[in-house]
């Protein structure tokens, strides 16, 4: 009995050091208080690099079907928006300015836009003609989209599901549980861990992207008609507690509380500009 207890001993060790040495933010605060304290055990040149394999084979990919666009007006109006949002990123983190900021755009009728770390920047057509977007709206998605990226939301998701792996393979092996209670353990992981984890960086990614927006001299207030937009084209958002994103109505509610914080940074960028 005795044995079977310390054999997890080292691993469990190992798991408890990682978690101890591997928390840190990724961001300073910002006005809205972007300075969360995150789990960091995979690197930051792993997802580097794995980033940069993505985006190659996704442009290569679009290029081999006439998809892909780098040049033009469409893509113009999306890269001034970008150039001038991507200053602001220093309020955040001042290394982000020394990133190789890239934008494509994919002629595909998908509501979908994604920035990878580094700076790798994607908007499908079809989340700017669909919804009609103004160019503030796209500013709202872009500063989404870059948050994801300064906070490193997809390294940190990576380390969280490492780390909760280890911990319940760990537990199994104490325990002796079966297959069919391990897959039980992993869904209820997945309610209880991941989806409210992915929930919280969306919000996160929300508030950081208002404030870069506003701090680029767009109009914050675009992102609550975005999702109204949004809302409308995904309908009702479906159950909340089932999705790795807050749903429409609840997303709209926290970011207008935001506002308050963000308005000023934007009427003083204005100022500026007159």
């Amino acid at each position: 009995m005795l044995k079977s207890f310390l054999r997890p001993m080292p691993a469990a060790l190992l798991l408890a050091a990682s978690l101890l040495t591997g928390c840190a933010s990724t961001t300073q605060g910002g006005a809205i208080g972007a300075n969360r304290s995150q789990l960091l055990l995979v690197s930051e040149a792993e997802m580097a690099q794995s980033a940069q394999q993505y985006y190659a084979q996704q442009n290569a990919q679009a290029r081999a079907k006439g998809q892909l666009i780098t040049s033009g007006a469409e893509y113009e109006r999306v890269h001034t928006i970008m150039r001038r949002i991507v200053p602001q990123v220093a309020h955040f983190r001042a290394d982000a300015l020394n990133w190789k900021w890239q934008l494509v755009l994919i002629n595909q009728p998908e509501i979908n836009a994604h920035v990878m770390p580094g700076g790798k920047v994607t908007f499908y057509t079809g989340i700017i003609r669909q919804l009609k977007l103004s160019n503030d709206e796209i500013a709202a998605i872009m500063g989404h989209e870059m948050a994801h990226a300064l906070r490193e939301h997809s390294r940190e998701k990576a380390s969280v599901q490492q780390a909760s792996g280890l911990a319940i393979s760990l537990g199994a092996k104490m325990l002796g549980v079966n297959q069919g209670q391990m897959d039980l353990i992993g869904m209820g992981k997945k309610l209880a861990l991941d989806l409210p984890f992915s929930r919280s960086m969306e919000s996160e990614a929300d508030a950081l992207g208002l404030e870069l927006a506003a701090r680029a001299g767009y109009d914050p207030r675009a992102a609550l008609t975005l999702w109204d937009k949004m809302a409308a084209a995904s309908g009702d958002g479906g159950l909340t507690w089932l999705s790795t994103h807050p749903a429409p109505a609840s997303r709209k509610a926290d970011m207008a509380a935001l506002m308050p914080k963000v308005m000023p940074l934007y009427e003083a960028t204005r100022g500026k500009k007159r």
